[in-house]
């Protein structure tokens, strides 16, 4: 060996053991891994409004929010959609109204840079539809453009052709409470009571109206009109049955913890609903759920913020995978204590999924400490594969285990062949176009990137299932390549995300038949590497399809398509072993004394085009991932 390549793998396995580590280091006492999960300002602020709605206010923090805002407004006056963006509307419009519910003056110097961002992209009536509904709860929008819901939408059957199963689980559990809300239409005093007309740009004598798209949209604003028109003269049939129905679905999918659905939107529309039928703040219902709202905050000396979501099956999950991948024994106390936290997760209850899946059975993980009614394929696909990589104390329970989650992925398969996240054959993409919609997140249908986790969980764990069925989803990925060559990812950003996931399940279940394809997706990836040895995407390349692969880099990024590169290697012997070999530069170069690596860019999808996340271990664990697949492969590259 000579001497050069003598310092290459010891670059890396040093590398590999500081990474190693500080993931040891941060693992919890409970056996698991937890890191933020952060989004923009919006998820914050909208709690803000929630407890001066509720007069709970001054029983949280909430004086540090203002620095926390302060931090994140940018020089040119508004907040971020992601990392980077040059700002964002919505986001902006939130946060301005959190301030000055938090008593910060109009004169303010950073409200008025925000004001005249905001000024400058339309005012309020050019905002989200979300956003103008929490400033319809304070008298700061009128009602009259909020898109209505009428509530006997709760009591159309399953078999029916529309009803809240065909939405999925998370606009299922964020609409429903909402059913209560917009029939209400509540306007709440707050302390202090604000107004927002400076930021209507067209003055505040606006007319509330829901713009007309010049599509099959109008046709669902004309129904809205004639919704609005029998709200007004009280003709809406079945209103109080709809409402209570609401109300029983809201409580009986509380959980004991006091979460809903375990996602911000859906806690604070379920309190906002609870709120608008007059339930009390010292209830036991609102206590526990304005407690799991608190669960969710970060809270440092000077600043408190609040996250979407909480991770810590996907981020326990993934930690085990880097750290067994990458030379740390299978019964290693820290990858066993994981190994027993991860089942003591699983779901042995029937959730929402079931409604539409009549024949499977529970089994399944969800993303958070607590939320039995939605656990989720990606997740369960993860957690499988990190527990075949451990040894446990009892082996039998595992497999056990490890059966009734395959089962459970198996039943969730969709018509086309793929998997989604919640829910199968949850795809009626014309709700979408619905006013109420506008987030363009209305469906859950079959997505590559979780298809493919799942053939690569079949594949490395050596299961079975149905050969027709897995044929089927051989053929659903090989149909949703797009013409470069790549993936679209639909919880990663983007496309190296959705190539390398691909890539990984082909290479394991299909190497032979799916070679010319696994080719060019290889292909696409060396393509887009970037100058200096990274990869790195742009959320923009959901709205900008021309921004394929394209962004600065990043450790994540970088990791995935080192991952894919070397599974596509493996398959095709045509290893790309400059590009893999530069990327493991990068990250080798990047990688900071204590053995982290850091990147400011979101690189994790919640809605695309609309929502965006920084895992903040995904800058830790992947790098480890692809770095001991690496040392793994080092004989053949």
């Amino acid at each position: 060996m000579q001497i050069q390549d003598q310092v290459a793998v010891y670059r890396v396995k040093d590398a590999i053991a500081k990474s190693q580590n500080y993931l040891l280091s941060i693992q919890y006492p409970g056996g698991y891994w937890w890191a933020e999960l952060e989004s923009n300002v919006t998820i914050t602020a909208e709690v803000v409004l929630l407890h001066k709605i509720w007069g709970t206010d001054r029983e949280r923090p909430l004086h540090k929010v203002e620095a926390y805002l302060r931090s994140q407004q940018r020089e040119h006056g508004g907040w971020e959609l992601f990392y980077g963006d040059g700002g964002e509307l919505s986001c902006s419009v939130e946060a301005y109204m959190a301030l000055k519910l938090l008593g910060v003056a109009q004169t303010d110097p950073a409200m008025v840079k925000a004001r005249k961002f905001i000024l400058e992209r339309g005012g309020i009536s050019k905002t989200r539809i979300f956003t103008k509904l929490h400033l319809a709860l304070i008298g700061c929008y009128n009602w009259r453009g909020i898109p209505s819901l009428p509530p006997w939408v709760m009591l159309l059957p399953s078999n029916f052709l529309f009803n809240i199963y065909e939405m999925s689980s998370w606009a299922r559990s964020s609409t429903v409470p909402l059913l209560i809300v917009i029939d209400r239409k509540p306007v709440f005093l707050t302390d202090p009571a604000i107004t927002l007309d400076e930021l209507y740009a067209e003055g505040v004598e606006l007319r509330y109206e829901l713009s007309r798209q010049g599509d099959w949209t109008d046709l669902f604003i004309a129904l809205d009109n004639a919704f609005k028109l029998a709200e007004t003269l009280n003709l809406v049939p079945l209103r109080e049955e709809g409402l209570q129905a609401a109300e029983r679905w809201v409580l009986e999918r509380q959980e004991a913890t006091g979460d809903w659905g375990g996602i911000i939107p859906a806690m604070l529309n379920s309190l906002l609903a609870l709120r608008a039928l007059g339930y009390d703040a010292a209830d036991p219902i609102i206590e526990r759920g304005l407690r799991a709202v608190d669960n969710f905050a970060i809270e440092t000396a000077d600043s408190y913020r609040i996250q979407p979501c909480i991770s810590p099956v996907w981020d326990t999950a993934w930690a085990m995978r880097a750290l067994v991948v990458s030379g740390l024994a299978a019964d290693h106390p820290a990858v066993v204590r994981a190994g027993e936290w991860l089942l003591s997760k699983q779901i042995l209850d029937y959730g929402d999924w079931a409604i539409k899946n009549r024949q499977g059975k529970p089994g399944a993980w969800a993303f958070e400490f607590d939320n039995r009614f939605y656990p989720d394929v990606d997740d369960t696909a993860v957690v499988v594969m990190a527990l075949n990589e451990v040894k446990l104390p009892n082996e039998k329970l595992k497999q056990a285990a490890i059966a009734r989650a395959v089962n459970w992925i198996a039943s969730m398969q969709c018509q086309p062949g793929g998997w989604a996240a919640f829910d199968m054959d949850n795809n009626q993409d014309w709700l979408n176009l619905i006013p109420y919609g506008d987030l363009k997140a209305m469906i859950d249908p079959n997505t590559a990137d979780v298809t493919a986790r799942v053939l690569e969980m079949l594949g490395s764990c050596n299961l079975l299932i149905d050969t027709r069925n897995l044929e089927r989803a051989i053929s659903y990925l090989m149909h949703e390549q797009e013409t470069e060559g790549c993936w679209f990812g639909r919880w990663g950003v983007n496309y190296i995300y959705g190539t390398s996931g691909v890539l990984c399940a082909l290479s394991l279940v299909t190497p032979k038949k799916t070679g010319l394809s696994i080719e060019q997706g290889a292909a696409w990836l060396v393509g887009c590497q970037n100058p200096d040895g990274g990869w790195g995407e742009t959320c923009r390349s959901y709205d900008d399809p021309t921004l394929k692969g394209q962004g600065r880099s990043t450790a994540s990024q970088t990791a995935w398509a080192i991952l894919g590169l070397m599974a596509a290697g493996q398959v095709t012997g045509k290893f790309a072993k400059l590009a893999i070999e530069r990327g493991i530069g990068y990250l080798l170069e990047t990688q900071q004394s204590d053995g982290t690596w850091y990147e400011a860019d979101f690189t994790g999808t919640g809605f695309p085009g609309h929502f965006y996340l920084k895992y903040h271990l995904y800058q830790q664990y992947f790098p480890l991932l692809a770095l001991g697949k690496y040392q793994a492969l080092s004989d053949f590259l």
